[in-house]
């Protein structure tokens, strides 16, 4: 991935679709890491983050993690998860946050000179063209070395740069701590908390 020094640039972060994909990879995110790799590359604007939650159960997986990030320099958009039934009878859940990203991103561009976009979802691909028209080059972070691929192949022609996730392992990724052979000592708690329970949404 290459930026420019003095380049302004901001990354947009769809949620359910980066831990569909990191999922698939067997990728624990450190967001702390993926930041501070931006910032040290560029001239990081903002880091925003966009998830659906459950605003009525008493306790959400996922609102860990949207604590830390808010708590650590993270933009954090979100919206309750929207519960219905289908014709077949079948419980649904909607969360689906592509109109605020694109919101924001059109918004924001006019001052960058650079996006990066962590999601494969296809739909993005107008959104994409649009900033591009606007004098700004797009990063796409997702991954096609999964099967099926994550990523739509028209948002992946449509980007500048495509980068698949697996190859940012290395600097994103959380630290395992091997366990001691003999001992029985819990690991330290991490700085945050990443529950997999989190709900799905199509990623592309």
């Amino acid at each position: 991935m290459h930026f420019y020094p003095n380049e302004k640039i901001a990354v947009f972060i769809d949620g359910a679709n980066l831990y569909a994909t990191a999922r698939a990879l067997e990728i624990d995110i450190d967001y702390k890491r993926l930041k501070t790799y931006f910032s040290e590359h560029a001239r990081l604007i903002r880091v925003l983050y966009y998830t659906a939650i459950a605003d009525d159960q008493e306790y959400s997986p996922l609102r860990p993690l949207v604590d830390w990030l808010d708590y650590n320099g993270f933009t954090l958009v979100t919206k309750p998860l929207k519960e219905f039934t289908d014709d077949g009878g079948r419980r649904k859940i909607k969360g689906n946050m592509d109109v605020e990203l694109a919101v924001d991103m059109l918004a924001l561009a006019p001052t960058l000179d650079h996006v990066v976009l962590f999601s494969g979802d296809g739909s993005f691909r107008r959104l994409i063209e649009a900033v591009q028209q606007m004098g700004v080059r797009v990063t796409v972070i997702s991954s096609n070395s999964t099967q099926p691929s994550m990523v739509a192949d028209e948002l992946r022609r449509q980007a500048d740069h495509f980068v698949d996730l697996d190859s940012l392992r290395d600097v994103i990724a959380r630290a395992r701590r091997a366990r001691p052979v003999d001992t029985q000592e819990e690991e330290e708690e991490e700085e945050y908390y990443d529950d997999e329970d989190d709900y799905e949404d199509d990623p592309a």
